[in-house]
């Protein structure tokens, strides 16, 4: 039987740097395919899956929302995506990978209802599923949004993969620029702290009495020339790396770069084994907090990292990673003409 018979396919794909490193995998064979779908629980994935898959083995899609006809946290009218899990185990990002869809169901207590193939904007609270409780494992399963935010509440989404796919679109469609707007800023205004950044800001306080007040009018200043909260390249966000690793650094030991953005740590995640993750991006579920980003670009952070080092701003001393005494009363400066400009 074929699929997508009439679809137009053309652009569908944006294969930017970011998608290829972390997504795209190369066409899955027929040996990885049924390994795979013995890993993820026994369930076989649906036949238009396998065949969009070995045409393009996972991204993301220049069209990424969908039309939907029931409220979730992400908006009244519709749902969206940030890419589509390839069959593999190479990419962070597919069905088998670091962030696969076992990920989700065994680290963020996601409900097992199948295999969790889309990701989203909202960097885990929100994921797309294929959906294997009515029909079985060896079934056509529907597409449903499951809302960690709702206490995983379960919404349907579409008939089938196939119906999903078909039924994307761009997110021209939906412009909530300014409401996003207005949420990111809230966000930074009136959203709790990482127990982390607490325990960071009591730690500098003889030298910045106002830390927590620097990092509000920082992260409000990333909003505003941004729109929203997220963390890049740009000159605010250095400045937003340099500060979370010089307060990181006030009360922990930092020895290696992957040490800093996640913790060697068992299954079990905790504030009490501190990480970048766990200070500004995401929150455990039995304890969340408020003023995160929601996610992270990995690339982003090592550069800067690489450049710090490379410059003498950050050193490897006998406590570890630290930055300079010279570079730590430069950051000082900045925070406080940051603060200046509000």
């Amino acid at each position: 039987m074929g699929h997508f018979e009439g679809f137009d396919g053309t652009g569908f794909w944006e294969d930017s740097s970011y998608a290829l490193e972390s997504y795209v995998e190369a066409p899955p064979s027929q040996e990885l395919i049924a390994s795979l779908e013995e890993e993820l629980g026994g369930y076989r994935l649906p036949g238009s899956y396998v065949a969009l898959m070995r045409a393009h083995n996972g991204g993301i899609p220049a069209r990424d929302c969908f039309p939907m006809d029931e409220p979730t946290s992400w908006a009244e009218d519709h749902i969206a995506i940030t890419g589509i899990l390839g069959i593999g185990r190479t990419k962070p990002h597919s069905l088998g990978g670091e962030f696969g869809s076992r990920f989700w169901i065994d680290m963020w207590e996601y409900p097992d209802i199948g295999v969790y193939f889309a990701d989203t904007p909202s960097a885990g609270h929100d994921m797309l599923a294929l959906d294997y409780r009515a029909c079985g494992k060896g079934g056509e399963p529907s597409v449903v949004h499951v809302d960690q935010e709702a206490d995983f509440a379960i919404t349907p989404v579409a008939e089938n993969f196939e119906a999903f796919i078909e039924g994307l679109v761009d997110d021209s469609v939906y412009d909530t620029s300014e409401e996003d707007r207005l949420a990111a800023l809230a966000t930074v205004r009136e959203g709790s702290f990482s127990p982390i950044l607490l325990r960071a800001f009591r730690e500098v306080a003889d030298l910045l009495p106002d830390a927590d007040g620097s990092m509000r009018g920082l992260a409000e200043a990333v909003v505003r020339e941004k729109g929203f909260f997220a963390l890049h390249a740009d000159a605010r966000s250095t400045l937003m790396y340099d500060y979370l690793f010089w307060l990181f650094t006030s009360g922990n030991q930092v020895d290696s770069f992957e040490g800093y953005i996640r913790a060697p740590h068992s299954k079990e995640r905790s504030y009490a084994q501190p990480d970048y993750e766990l200070m500004i991006v995401f929150c455990l579920v039995s304890d969340p907090f408020g003023f995160h980003t929601g996610g992270y670009a990995r690339g982003f952070l090592e550069d800067w990292w690489t450049s710090r080092v490379a410059a003498g701003d950050i050193v490897e001393t006998a406590e570890g990673y630290r930055m300079t005494e010279t570079a730590a009363a430069v950051l000082l400066k900045e925070l406080a003409a940051a603060a200046g400009e509000r």
